[in-house]
This record gives structure tokens, sequence and C-alpha cells, in this order.
């Protein structure tokens, strides 16, 4: 008899030291992530590169009953607020006591906080293991920065997380936890061991297409499955609570291949802690440098506005960058994309041509002074944006309505809705072919970098005034575990 296999995804990166909670509307909306998906629709994720939907296909080719339940996401923010927490944990849990399946595959991103709990995740696993009991298998695929905690690992059977940053294997890992749980279906037993790194890592230093990063995850992929199912999660550096920090861990059934592969994955890491220092500019010096190396033939040059990324906790709404691309005025620059729906509603009501005064109020954070200036509205649109670029194929996205303002030389995409930037159909949308800009600032850190990096002849950072630190060594940690480093090389907290 086919198994059944209760179904379910809830997702959030949260960046405790950021002030824009999470509700539950922000789930329906998804943000940059597909929209709340429910019961059957949630299948149609099968061919959206998202773990569930590398999942769904997977179990299908061994003929597993599949019962979706509900899968959503919302951009990182603050903390999950109680009322969406408990809702959507609350239908999970429900759907498992109610469909008693032969298993569980959860997708979730390994990074939650919420009002009430430090380890939502942990929180999530604990009480679909409560529902479902001790024999039902429960696999669960992670994001690349997840957080792991003791609570994760008492209640789950099997997690993996993401190889790449842009995290451009998101389906593949659904597949892999569709791998592990098959054998545990099977009856084999799988150990597990892992192993803490005492350093936090800043996400920019993180990426698979840099080194040190890209060594470590050649490492990982190259042991065999057989052998050893190894993860490396790098963190998310932005969760103040004890647990947060890199792991290495894998499962196998091999329990001392399982221990010598993940040990030797946790030194390498540990040997390559000075390559993970920042490579980063100020605002001005990293318009200044694109300039040069624009002027210079190496158009387009892309630089990441990454301390207001939406993916990690920002909302897009710092004016540092802007103001030192409008200061520059180098022509065919843009920035994308400022989240302000007023703006967007009055460039929209204008029309076309139309000039209006504006003012980009800023994010509040220290550094950051409000903008303002006369725009002249080049494009209209609905903000309705279907992804092409490895990092999320096939997605929609509703950003609602948006505009494209135009100042000098400089062009600004502003949405009703924020969302990181990691496609290049949302510069697209607005009428602009980034291909044949001479400067494309966006407002994300790393998964920009999937569709934009082969196009771009040189990529920079900027650090302008904004609420995610890209050295996770400046913010104000009250709760780390005792001896964990606040960045690469850097002092250990106490």
């Amino acid at each position: 008899m086919a198994p059944k296999i209760l179904i379910a995804g809830f997702l959030h990166e949260t960046n405790t030291f950021a002030s824009t909670p999470a509700d539950y509307e922000n789930f329906v909306n998804g943000e940059g992530f597909p929209r709340m998906h429910r019961g059957a629709e949630v299948l149609r994720l099968a061919d959206v590169n998202i773990p569930v939907g590398g999942f769904i296909r997977e179990a299908r080719t061994w003929g597993a009953e599949l019962c979706p339940v509900l899968w959503c996401a919302a951009s990182p923010s603050a903390p999950v607020t109680d009322r969406a927490f408990e809702r959507i944990c609350g239908e999970i849990v429900d759907a498992c006591r109610e469909h008693r399946p032969d298993a569980v595959y959860l997708d979730l991103h390994g990074a939650m906080v919420t009002a009430s709990y430090d380890d939502g995740d942990g929180e999530i696993l604990r009480r679909v293991r409560a529902a479902v009991g001790p024999g039902v298998p429960v696999s669960v695929s992670l994001d690349l920065h997840a957080n792991m905690t003791p609570l994760m690992f008492e209640a789950a059977d099997a997690m993996v997380a993401y190889r790449t940053y842009p995290h451009v294997d998101m389906a593949d890992t659904g597949r892999r936890a569709a791998a592990l749980l098959r054998r545990l279906l099977d009856g084999e037993e799988l150990a597990v061991h892992r192993a803490r790194i005492p350093f936090l890592i800043p996400i920019n230093s993180g990426s698979t297409l840099l080194e040190p990063a890209g060594e470590i995850y050649r490492r990982v992929q190259a042991v065999p499955d057989g052998e050893a199912v190894l993860t490396f999660a790098a963190g998310f550096p932005a969760a103040d609570f004890p647990d947060c920090g890199p792991t290495a861990f894998g499962y196998g059934a091999d329990a001392a291949a399982v221990v010598r592969e993940v040990e030797r994955l946790a030194a390498l890491v540990e040997l390559r802690e000075p390559e993970f220092a920042l490579d980063v500019l100020d605002a001005a010096e990293a318009v200044e440098a694109a300039a040069e190396a624009a002027a210079a033939g190496a158009a387009p040059v892309v630089v990441a506005d990454t301390q207001d990324n939406p993916g990690a906790g920002g909302d897009a709404t710092t004016t540092g960058l802007l103001r030192a691309l409008l200061k520059r005025d180098h022509p065919g620059s843009v920035l994308a994309a400022m989240w302000d729906a007023g703006v967007a509603d009055r460039a929209v009501r204008a029309g076309v041509g139309a000039e209006i005064e504006v003012e980009f109020p800023g994010s509040g954070v220290a550094g950051d002074a409000p903008l303002r200036g006369v725009f002249e509205v080049a494009a209209v649109t609905d903000g309705r944006v279907v992804f092409e670029g490895p990092m999320m194929r096939g997605n929609e996205l509703a950003v609602g309505p948006s505009c494209l303002l135009r100042s000098g030389n400089v062009s600004v995409v502003v949405n009703a809705r924020k969302a990181q930037i990691m496609d290049r159909n949302q510069l697209r949308a607005a009428g602009v072919a980034p291909e044949e800009q001479q400067i494309v600032a966006v407002k994300s850190s790393v998964h920009f970098r999937g569709d934009f990096q082969p196009i771009a002849g040189r990529v920079l950072v900027a650090l302008a005034p904004g609420p995610m630190a890209a050295d996770p060594g400046e913010l104000p940690w009250t709760r780390l575990r005792p001896g964990m480093r606040v960045r690469p090389g850097g002092p250990a907290f106490h």
C-alpha cells in the first residue's frame, strides 16, 4: 500500500533586530514568495523551484499518497506574531491529527522566531511530533541559513538544507528530503551527528559563488549520500538567541561514517574562518567604483544595497544608496526597488509623463535621512511578475501597483509591497532592461547573483545605513551562546 504523506510548509527567516513583524496577512501574500496555498492547490507548486515542489515530484515517482495541508512563507522581518503562528501552525497540527499520516514532510526555514518562541521551527516540529506520535517519520527541508536547535533534532527524524546561495537548489533539497523519508519508511535507521561552529558568518560572505563557501559546499556534495547525507547550515546571524550560528550535521546508516564526515566538514569551516571576512564599500564609494567600472566597459555593474535587503529583515525603504546614485548621476543608473505604497499610488494616478514631488521617509535607522525630490513618472505597472531566473523559476510575484520614477540619469522602481530583487523580470516589468543599464542597484544581499551575476561586468556590495547589519559584529547582541565569535576572527560574546 502506498504510504500517506502529509505535506505542509511554513517558512520565515526572523531578524530579531528588525522593526516590522510578520503577521498572518504577510504569509497570505507571500511578499516575494508564492502566495499561501491550501489543500490540493499546494500540489500546483510542483513546478516552482522551491523545496515542496521537488518533494512532490520525487514522492510521486514512488507512488506516495500525498496529503497537502498548506504552504506559506513571508519576507524576512521581525518576529512572527502569535496570531499568525498559532493560526498556521494550528492548521498543520490539526491536519496531522485528522489524517493520521504514515509520514510527514515539512518545508521549513529553520530560523523562525515568534513573539512567544525563540525556536519557532522547533516548536512546530514539537507539536507535529506530539500529534503523530513517535513512530511516524518526519522529514524536513530547511534553508541554508537555518539556526539549528536541539529541539529540531529531537523532534525530526531527518533534515536537509540548501547547498547553494543563491538558493538555486531548493527543489533539489525537497527531493533529498523525500529520499531520506523513503529510507525511513523502508525501515532504515538513520544515525545523526552535529557539530556547532563557533563564529557567525556574514550573509554576504556566505555566497557559494564565492570562496570559501564554494569549497565548503563542494565538500558537502562530494560525500555520497549512501555514506552520509551532509548539511552545512550557515545560520542566520540576526537572531538574538543562544542557538544562533552555523552547524554541520548529517544522517546515515553508518554512525561512525556520519561522525567522521561531519567532523571533517566542521574542521574545514573553522580552518577557513579568516576567509569569511567582509569585502564591502560605503554607498558613495560603491557608486563611484561602479561608475568608473561602467565607464571602462564593465557595464552593467550591479551594486547590492545589502543592509536594506527585504530578504534579511530590511523593508526596502532606506535612502542612502539612492541618494548616492542621484548625486553621482551616472547615465543609465537604476535602483530596484523601494517600498512605498503611497508614492506608487500617486505615480499611477498622475500617469506616465507627469512630474511629482516625492518624499521617501527612510527607515528610521540612524544615518538614514528622508529623501525629497521631483521625479518624472516613466512607467506604471500592476506589479505582477513571473520569475524566469534560476532562484525561484516559475514563481508568480504580486507587489501591487508599481512605477518607474526618473530624476536626471537615475531611475528607481517603487512598489506597493516589499520584495527583494532576485530576478531580472522584476526590472523588466517596470520597463527596464537590466542588460542595457550602466549601474543596477538592487535591494538584495546575495540572491540577486543567481540571475544578475551572469550579465554583470562587476558586482559590488554597498553599505548604506539600514536595519540588516552586513557585519553581525555590529549588532547589539544580548543572548548569544557564550564564546560565540560575533564575526569571523572577531571577539567572543560573553
